[in-house]
């Protein structure tokens, strides 16, 4: 058994390589329409998904997101997000392996069909029932709100890669009746149905191996990492270790430099 330690970006990055072999976007990225929000997480996810494919420019992932969680120091408008937004590269959406610079979600979410996949992140993640909730900031529901129609209503795939660091405890459709009042303030929050996607499939997908999450916590840098276990085969366990050698060293997300 190997018991590994894996930070917050070096998780987004293992998550990302998992997606890439996920038998739906295997299935998805040559023939259909693959839509990847902007978010943090999704940010490495375009990276490896175009790197797939061919594309060999640098992505920027620092600036893919809309909303995003910050120390308060930093400053945001009431809708989370940073004051300039004009790097803003916009969703990515890949049609039958081709990048379609410059359009998004909005853009092509009413063409959206059966066999066509949705990438969209998540706020939390109830880890017991495989569900996650998202944080809602626009009056019409921002991205997911023009996700659930082609969900519900076109039998779109809907996959949702989420770091267990945002696992919590609660009932997202109580946590929702709650956030949600005609009293609350702030984001709202919106239970989504959608196939769960972590680090634990990601392991297991890539290597075979087992995964267990058996602790969490650092400082330094590891604030939020993970604690895994990892069992399987001698040959499950080289290739785990293989994949956590490349990776651990991942860099920390950054949109600004602290001393700037």
């Amino acid at each position: 058994m190997l018991q590994v330690v894996l930070t917050v970006s070096a998780c987004k990055r293992l998550i990302a390589k998992g997606i890439v072999r996920h038998p739906e976007i295997q299935r998805a990225i040559n023939a259909h329409t693959i839509v990847i929000v902007a978010g943090t997480t999704n940010g490495y996810i375009a990276e490896e998904i175009l790197k797939y494919l061919g594309y060999e420019d640098p992505f920027p992932k620092n600036r893919f997101f809309r909303g995003i969680t910050l120390p308060p120091f930093y400053p945001l408008t009431d809708m989370g997000r940073l004051p300039d937004e004009s790097t803003f590269p916009g969703d990515v959406v890949i049609v039958k392996g081709n990048w379609e610079r410059g359009k998004n979600l909005f853009d092509v979410a009413q063409q959206l069909a059966q066999s066509d996949v949705i990438l969209k992140g998540a706020n939390a993640l109830d880890m017991n029932n495989r569900r996650a909730g998202i944080f809602v900031a626009h009056p019409q529901g921002g991205t997911i709100g023009v996700t659930i129609p082609a969900v519900i209503g076109r039998r779109v795939k809907l996959i949702i890669p989420v770091g267990l660091e945002k696992r919590i405890s609660g009932n997202l459709d109580t946590i929702a009746l709650k956030i949600n009042s005609a009293h609350g303030n702030g984001p709202r929050f919106f239970p989504v149905p959608g196939e769960v996607f972590t680090e634990i499939d990601a392991i297991k997908i890539l290597t075979g191996a087992d995964v267990e999450l058996i602790g969490g916590g650092g400082v330094n840098g590891a604030e939020g990492a993970l604690w895994f276990a990892i069992s399987g085969t001698e040959e499950q366990e080289y290739h785990a270790n293989e994949l956590v050698q490349e990776i651990q060293n991942e860099p920390p997300f950054q949109i600004i430099k602290l001393n700037s």
